[in-house]
């Protein structure tokens, strides 16, 4: 037993020693029987450190060690136990191999193998000695020298270009080598484990990577789609040639490509500036020269005069470079055709007398010589003496160009001539003697030589006509030959009763009060019963209420809903009811937006019906202006709809109905409506403001267009 103690203390301060002397040593228990075996059992007690640099001294402590004859490092490594570095009966050292794997280690002995329970494991200290060479091109090899590169799974470049192991032209411990690849920039380079949490080490040197460099290009000046040529270094790095305008050329239709020179074709739009090139790694390198895009040149036109609607010959130089032919008066032309030396292209309707233009892609042009354009000639109009109303006949040159004649009276009837030598017109009844202008399509004026003799016949002529009239107010006619009317008639066979001033060229009439409302006409009736229809004039009134009428609001009692539902929601309202109808009407002016009309009871019998095909209709609304009333053509409106809110802005209202009671119209289109339009539900009505007191409205509807 006192043996036994002795040997307990023995390796207790063996063991002690180790750790004194290797404190970041880490020593792996492997065998814990205190079984006596007369002294001298083998034993091993512990082994490490742990894990271990290969390279290293690996430690076994035990008892009787020095009987071990061979130690088997993973994988199957046997080493002698004339290759271990000491031996003592307690303590037994070797180096680590290279090769050592993870794994469990076994210890020869005459009494039999002792297996460690713990595996060996291992120090792996990934490290970047050097790297060759310092300055590369892509498409190079490049050699990392360090520690454990075995273990290197990709090699980042600047701006986070990685090459994984896979593409690594050879790997080991000490070394790996690689392509650099295209998209490779200056900088610093790393290395990568890997793993998901991976070991990054970086370079402090950094890694010059070759760049082109364009030395110069010819030719200096160039035509568009011709090929250009540039020289230079390293240029098989070039992957894109940028011309100036943003005009790139792809590697992938260049002409040819070396280190030393480029040939690229110059596209058709580039334009006069810089080249730049670009490499994969997207860097950019720019020339210091400038490239000159070559201009058309303009030698001839002709005909010259040209004639509108005919074609223009234009002769030069590069004229194949032409995209666009500008006539004066800023108007393109069409081409017709086109070639290095000629351009053949349609003079435009709008032409005007002035030079002709040519502008390529590139931001180029070139200016001819004045072009002057063909004017009609007259040479004959007959007859010279005629009355108004009768037709003449215009001969001489270039007559189609004409397209319109106008009278002396400034009176101008639009033509569509016959030919080129001929045309025919109508003499306006209201023209007077005198000369006449021929007006071309392109404006231009030729004025004839002898004077027109018109003799006016006693037939009246409308020249203008009052726009907008009330019943009650007075309308303005103008014309000639007015003193030849006998009676003004209103539709429907109204006759006007009242006038104010009658002359030769001016009647004052008084609308009837029961005058037909709408857009309409009025006719003159002359002594010698001759009838003259006015152009349409516009009679302001309120529309019928048809059959096929949609109403949403007309104050009026439905089920158990009428119009002083509709009385408080802004406070500014009455409802009235006149010669038995019922309306609504703002009694107190609102500065602001207001509610003007408003209904959301149709749970309780309000009209609120669904509407398809909503384009085919206009809202219509009766409105009422008193007089001395101002300002209702200013109130900024909106329709609400179905809870739809749909601006309109002002002028719904007019300035004025003179007191009188007339309609509105809006197609539901100008409110962008279309498909169906659903009043069913939510508020319908009139929104907005400012709004005067003293304005009515009712019958808020829909009427078919």
């Amino acid at each position: 037993m006192k043996n036994r103690l002795n040997n307990k203390i023995k390796h207790f301060l063996l063991i002690l020693i180790l750790f004194v002397a290797g404190a970041s040593m880490v020593l792996v228990s492997c065998n814990d029987d205190d079984d006596d075996n007369g002294g001298s059992k083998i034993e091993l007690f512990s082994y490490g450190p742990m894990p271990i640099a290969r390279g290293a001294e690996l430690k076994f402590i035990g008892e009787n060690l020095d009987q071990v004859t061979s130690i088997i490092l993973p994988d199957n490594i046997e080493i002698s136990a004339a290759e271990f570095t000491s031996v003592t009966s307690t303590l037994l050292t070797l180096t680590v191999p290279q090769t050592a794997e993870v794994g469990f280690v076994t210890l020869k002995t005459p009494q039999g193998d002792i297996v460690t329970k713990t595996q060996m494991g291992y120090s792996e200290p990934i490290a970047i000695d050097a790297f060759t060479p310092d300055s590369i091109k892509p498409g190079s090899e490049l050699t990392i020298t360090g520690e454990y590169l075995n273990l290197i799974a990709e090699v980042i470049f600047s701006d986070n270009i990685s090459i994984d192991s896979t593409l690594f032209t050879s790997q080991s411990r000490k070394e790996l080598k690689l392509i650099v690849p295209a998209e490779a920039q200056t900088g610093p380079i790393a290395i990568s484990n890997g793993a998901a949490d991976p070991i990054v080490i970086a370079t402090e040197d950094t890694l010059y990577v070759t760049l082109p460099e364009i030395g110069s290009f010819t030719p200096a000046e160039i035509k568009a789609g011709e090929t250009l040529t540039l020289s230079g270094t390293d240029l098989d790095l070039v992957k894109t040639v940028v011309f100036s305008g943003n005009k790139s050329v792809g590697e992938d239709v260049f002409v040819s490509q070396s280190a030393t020179e480029i040939e690229v074709t110059v596209p058709v739009d580039a334009q006069d500036g810089t080249i730049a090139v670009i490499t994969a790694s997207n860097l950019k390198i720019e020339s210091v020269d400038e490239l000159t895009m070559m201009a058309p040149t303009i030698t001839a036109i002709a005909p010259n005069p040209g004639k509108t609607g005919a074609d223009l010959t234009i002769t030069g130089v590069d004229l194949d470079l032409v995209s666009v032919v500008t006539f004066s008066g800023d108007v393109e032309a069409t081409i017709v055709s086109q070639s290095e030396t000629e351009i053949q292209v349609t003079v435009p309707d709008e032409a005007v007398t002035g030079p002709v233009t040519v502008s390529t892609l590139s931001n180029k042009s070139a200016v001819s010589a004045e072009l002057s354009l063909v004017k009609p000639t007259i040479t004959a109009i007959d007859p010279m003496a005629l009355i108004a109303g009768n037709d003449i006949t215009i001969t001489g040159t270039d007559l189609d160009l004409v397209r319109s004649v106008v009278f002396n009276s400034n009176l101008s009837v639009d033509v569509a001539p016959d030919s080129e030598t001929s045309l025919t017109v109508t003499v306006p009844e209201a023209a007077e003697s005198g000369t006449i202008k021929l007006v071309t399509i392109n404006g231009d004026q030729v004025e004839s030589t002898e004077s027109l003799d018109i003799t006016t016949p006693n037939t009246p002529v409308i020249t203008s006509i009052t726009s907008e009239v009330y019943p009650g107010q007075l309308m303005v006619i103008e014309g000639t030959k007015l003193n030849f009317v006998e009676s003004v008639i209103f539709q429907d066979g109204i006759k006007a009763t009242q006038y104010g001033i009658r002359s030769e060229t001016m009647i004052e009439v008084y609308v009837p009060e029961n005058a037909t409302s709408g857009t309409v006409t009025l006719k003159l009736i002359a002594f010698d019963l001759t009838e003259i229809t006015s152009p349409e004039f516009k009679i302001p009134g309120t529309d019928p209420i048809l059959p096929t009428t949609i109403m949403i609001n007309d104050y009026e009692q439905h089920g158990d809903h009428n119009g002083y539902w509709d009385n408080s929601w802004s406070g500014i309202s009455e409802i009235l009811e006149e010669n038995g109808n019922t309306f609504f009407r703002i009694n107190s002016e609102a500065s602001g937006d207001a509610w003007l009309i408003n209904c959301n009871h149709q749970a309780n019998g309000a009209l609120g019906p669904v509407v398809a095909n909503i384009d085919n209709y206009a809202f219509k609304l009766d409105v009422r202006i008193e007089e001395g009333v101002t300002g209702a053509e200013n109130a900024a409106l909106q329709f609400v709809l179905g809870d739809g809110w749909y601006w309109y802005g002002s002028g719904l209202l007019p300035a004025s109905t003179n007191g009188k009671w007339i309609t509105i119209s809006v197609p539901a289109t100008a409110l962008g409506l279309s498909g169906t339009l659903d009043l069913s539900s939510g508020t319908n009505g009139l929104y907005g403001g400012p709004i005067p007191a003293g304005i009515s409205f009712d019958n808020f509807r829909l009427d078919l267009k």
